[in-house]
């Protein structure tokens, strides 16, 4: 059978469509992406780490019991860091999850789920908590096990701190090149992420907030393809203060009792 001369055209402005976004993609690349720096691990390393932890009030942080946030208007969580849950939403799920053990309940319009679709929702949620809670405040987890940091000289002569996990998270090696101003307070980081092609793309940390426990949080990162921003940022010293009704995550004690 021939193929008609209107089908044989459409074939090849597909063809042409798919070259052009793969050779824009292909040039985006050699423009944006950069190769993981290199830097030197020891005390002075150290020593940038801390005074941008004294920035942001990581105390402040280590006394905060509870906090709640949005991220980009798409995911609704709440900690629960004294006991370390997790309530994650989205759509019309719910999650909560022991972040510890990475057990917890899932619900669906209010109805609670089982078998293989509730533990493929609580894997879920517990990807999305890591992930929100890292951009809620990865400063805390600079001295975590398994970090690597190193003192990077920039192209400008001032001093970054290059950050490398080499466990923990959902994807562990992946890096960040830290940059702050003359108080320690950050402005900007680049990534080298699994999850991302292009290495050393730059999100800025700006819009900074103090929580009522008194640490400090930036709120909207600003970068080449997309921005990421945090909302309805609260805080308290304890969960009771920030979710005065009854417990949020007693479905998930009585899961964490059955299993004992």
């Amino acid at each position: 059978m021939k193929i008609k001369p209107r089908l044989r055209s459409w074939k090849k402005i597909l063809i042409i469509t798919l070259l052009s976004v793969i050779g824009v993609m292909f040039v985006l690349y050699l423009w944006l992406d950069e190769p993981l720096p290199s830097g030197k691990s020891g005390p002075e390393a150290d020593a940038l780490a801390r005074k941008m932890m004294r920035a942001v009030n990581i105390a402040q942080w280590d006394s905060t019991g509870a906090v709640s946030w949005q991220l980009r208007d798409i995911h609704r969580l709440l900690w629960d860091r004294t006991r370390n849950f997790a309530r994650v939403r989205w759509e019309d799920y719910e999650v909560l999850v022991d972040v510890n053990t990475q057990h917890g309940v899932a619900r669906e319009e209010g109805r609670m789920l089982t078998g293989a679709t509730a533990t493929d929702l609580v894997n879920e949620g517990w990807r999305y908590w890591v992930n929100d809670a890292f951009w809620l405040n990865p400063l805390a987890k600079l001295f975590d096990p398994g970090t690597v940091r190193q003192l990077v000289t920039l192209p400008d002569g001032q001093d970054g701190l290059l950050i490398t996990y080499t466990s923990g998270g959902v994807t562990p090696g992946d890096s960040y090149l830290w940059r702050a101003d003359e108080t320690g307070l950050p402005y900007s980081w680049q990534m080298w992420v699994s999850i991302l092609p292009i290495g050393g793309l730059e999100f800025s940390w700006e819009k900074w907030i103090t929580l009522s426990t008194g640490a400090k949080i930036a709120t909207y990162h600003r970068g080449k393809f997309v921005d990421t921003y945090l909302s309805e940022v609260k805080a308290a010293r304890t969960l009771k203060e920030l979710v005065p009704e009854e417990d949020p995550f007693a479905a998930l004690l009585k899961l964490n009792e059955a299993h004992q």
